[in-house]
């Protein structure tokens, strides 16, 4: 079996879901080929929108920007965790994370839970999110990258933003890169179980002094 790309990234059109209070999303033609001569798409989009990575600097101005951040931060190897079958806004704690490896290279970190099955509709605000604990022990163990097919890895509010992001602080706080809203995780979580090896490519836009940006996320599943 030869090696394998997987999407793991949310299409980006307009009126998709955004954290609330996030810029709405609009995709409109700026120039056409029929009046212009060319096609030009106009974008008008938050940092935040779609699949996504944070910077540290998203929950403080002390904390490095994007574009202060290794590459490194954004590509690897990586590890699924299955966190799904959880009830709506369950807490997924450091018991889901002990099979993460300490010591050697610390791999990206992937946590499917199953919530982008519910991508576009309102139970996708109820998703399972990681506890401050679960944040710590990824720490602990040298994790930099962290990714979740939900809105968030900290709990989304009922009607708006959340009022405490305690894995973002644990986290960010230790310049790690948080990926949001994946798709796509089941498929690689099948292809881990059967052995085949899988690196993460998150790689933003380049943004100075961003808080974070859009990202194509894949996935590149070995051979068994």
């Amino acid at each position: 079996m030869t090696t394998e790309l997987v999407d793991l990234s949310v299409p980006i059109a307009t009126g998709m879901p955004v954290y609330p209070g996030d810029p709405e999303v609009a995709l409109g033609p700026a120039l056409t080929a029929a009046r212009d001569g060319v096609n030009v798409l106009a974008l008008h989009l938050g940092s935040q929108s779609g699949t996504h990575v944070d910077a540290p600097f998203h929950i403080d101005d002390a904390l490095p920007a994007l574009d202060e951040l290794p590459l490194e931060r954004f590509a690897g190897p990586a590890v699924v965790v299955d966190a799904r079958g959880r009830e709506p806004r369950a807490a997924i704690g450091p018991e889901a994370f002990e099979g993460v490896p300490a010591g050697g290279v610390p791999p990206i970190v992937l946590v499917a839970t199953g919530w982008s099955a519910h991508w576009g509709s309102e139970a996708y605000a109820a998703h399972p999110y990681l506890t401050e604990e679960a944040a710590r022990l990824l720490v602990d163990r040298g994790v930099r990258t962290v990714g979740i097919d939900a809105l968030s890895v900290d709990p989304s509010g009922q009607a708006g933003p959340a009022e405490d992001f305690p894995a973002h602080r644990v986290l960010c706080g230790a310049h790690a890169v948080i990926a949001e809203n994946l798709t796509g995780l089941d498929r690689v979580l099948a292809a881990q179980a059967a052995g085949r090896s899988v690196e993460a490519w998150l790689l933003p836009l380049r943004l100075p002094g961003a808080d974070g940006a859009p990202v194509r996320a894949v996935a590149r599943l070995g051979p068994v």
